[in-house]
């Protein structure tokens, strides 16, 4: 096969491909199409996709994802993303965490009630 048929072979490819996926196909349905045009492979692409009842209309692609979750929360500007971000981990505006104090340990029980006596 000379460079040229290959440049051609994968130039048809190309065009059943988008011709396909523009009608809601799959790439292995797509590659059933017969056209010699680009205009004649969306044709027969519109109406292969008709015949299966496709579920994706023409020019749409197909959606993954789903539900997003409820933690997912939309925001208007990156402003309140960030107003977010910072409160659920415990940030001050500058984004550092707040100083914790030391705990005081005078080396006794830490377990031990102040008040208590026996008697």
């Amino acid at each position: 096969m000379t460079p040229e048929e290959e440049r051609d072979n994968a130039l048809n490819e190309l065009a059943r491909l988008r011709a396909g996926l523009a009608a809601g196909l799959t790439p292995e349905q797509s590659a059933r199409l017969n056209g010699a045009t680009p205009e004649e492979l969306q044709a027969d692409a519109t109406a292969f996709a008709a015949e299966l009842g496709a579920a994706n209309p023409a020019g749409s692609a197909p959606r993954s994802g789903g539900n997003q979750g409820p933690d997912v929360v939309t925001v208007g500007a990156v402003a309140a993303g960030a107003a977010l971000y910072r409160a659920k981990h415990g940030l001050d505006d500058d984004g550092r965490r707040p100083e914790r104090r030391p705990v005081t340990n005078d080396g006794g029980n830490p377990f031990r009630e102040n008040g208590y006596s026996m008697g």
